[in-house]
């Protein structure tokens, strides 16, 4: 597998950082903004980067490359992600997909006409911590509540707080707390829960009508589930999974489900995993062995997730009236 990446950000740096240490995966080339070019080279030249390119359309003209990994801000993930596919290229996007779930949908559709692998870059979904959550919720009896917390004051809080907006407080660049941050909650509860019969969405608005902090609560049949997400406030990372036979918990940041106990009958296990370990690698490991079983079903169940949780956050969004245009 042969992948290019676009973008020159902290999400370039540590994915270059796992894909130097998964098996299989060659990185051919980079693509950043020509005002970036010195920044490119220095990349290229840290991780034996062949290629750099500054013209995207010209990267998706190059024959070698297979993949296409789009480490863009939220709101060019559409247009850049419908520009791979059109060339041919299997595309493996951060996340949010898209701002829209209704553009989700429409590049769902291309990839499955052109025969292409589309997935998004979620790192939760994919680690050791997670599938022990899978292997042990049957045994925590009905569940009744969920609890998810992923708040962490922001390094750019302060510059918004002056005026100074950068792209995660940005309406215009699709960001704000429930998109940078409390999709993460949102994406463990529906892998596990399915789509929510009812959602509500509230939150803290900032002076250019971002959520800065907010609270979604869903409706799961017999199940009652909280997610909150903060980019304000910080404070320690958690999920919770209530049962009537005992609780399973993720222990820190629900992205990376480094620590999780599970608690069955007053008996508790528990897994973790090497915190110097890069979470990244899980995700990747995934898409490339999905790409090269040359099967589509795992990819098209992924997608019918992704396209879940878009929705929720479109509802959300029209919840408390936050417009991206």
């Amino acid at each position: 597998m042969k992948i290019a990446l676009i973008g020159s950000g902290k999400i370039i740096m540590s994915a270059l950082d796992a894909l130097m240490h998964v098996q299989g995966i060659d990185v051919v080339a980079l693509c950043v903004r020509a005002s970036s070019i010195e920044k490119g080279e220095s990349i290229c030249q840290q991780f034996g980067i062949n290629k750099l390119y500054t013209d995207y359309d010209k990267l998706l003209q190059d024959t070698q490359i297979d993949v296409v990994y789009i480490g863009l801000p939220n709101h060019l993930h559409y247009s850049y992600t419908h520009k791979a596919l059109m060339a041919d290229k299997h595309v493996i996007c951060e996340k949010p997909f898209t701002p829209e779930w209704e553009q989700l949908q429409e590049l769902v559709l291309l990839s499955h006409e052109r025969g292409l692998y589309l997935f998004e870059a979620i790192t939760a979904i994919h680690t050791p911590g997670f599938n022990f959550i899978k292997q042990n919720i049957s045994k925590i009896g009905d569940i009744k509540i969920i609890q998810g917390n992923y708040s962490q004051y922001s390094s750019r809080y302060d510059d918004y707080l002056l005026g100074n907006v950068h792209a995660a407080f940005d309406p215009q660049q699709a960001g704000g707390a429930l998109y940078d941050i409390n999709l993460y909650n949102i994406y463990v509860l529906l892998a596990l829960m399915g789509v929510p019969d009812e959602s509500r969405y509230i939150c803290n608005k900032g002076h250019n009508g971002i959520d800065t902090s907010g609270i979604l609560t869903l409706h799961f049949d017999k199940t009652i589930a909280v997610c909150t997400g903060a980019k304000d406030s910080g404070s320690p990372g958690y999920f919770i999974i209530q049962g009537t036979n005992g609780y399973i918990r993720i222990e820190g940041a629900p992205s990376i489900c480094q620590s999780v106990e599970a608690n069955i009958e007053g008996k508790v296990t528990s897994m973790s995993q090497d915190a110097s370990t890069n979470h990244m690698l899980f995700e990747f490991a995934f898409f490339r062995d999905q790409i090269a079983s040359k099967e589509f079903a795992i990819c098209h169940e992924h997608l019918d997730l992704a396209i879940a949780v878009s929705k929720v956050l479109n509802k959300s969004r029209n919840d408390v009236g936050i417009s991206f245009e």
